[in-house]
């Protein structure tokens, strides 16, 4: 997962909560387009991809595959962590704003 999605990722975030805000009538917004959960799993699929995808470079690389350098293995094993670690605090982002919202007072 790159920059690019991770913007977009919370780009949609950001749509989401402006529009939940501004909407009275509850799953309106599953008609405009993507949802909210729907969002989220797209980007934990692009994670796990990545995460796959350097995993198999770097055993192709020990095999001593020829057609796979060292410097694209590293570079893609740190954009999988760097995806997951973003992923990680989105996460943690989401489960402090459940935990927030759990603990107002009605």
């Amino acid at each position: 997962m790159d920059s690019r999605a991770i913007d977009q990722v919370l780009s949609e975030l950001r749509a989401t909560a402006q529009s939940a805000g501004s909407k009275a009538v509850p799953g309106a917004d599953a008609a405009e387009g993507a949802s909210f959960g729907d969002a989220l799993k797209t980007a934990l699929a692009e994670v796990s991809a990545a995460q796959k995808d350097a995993q198999q470079m770097a055993k192709s690389f020990s095999a001593g595959d020829p057609n796979v350098n060292l410097q694209e293995v590293m570079v893609n094993l740190q954009k999988a962590n760097l995806s997951f670690q973003q992923m990680s605090q989105v996460r943690n982002k989401l489960v402090s704003a459940y935990q927030d919202i759990m603990n107002m007072q009605v």
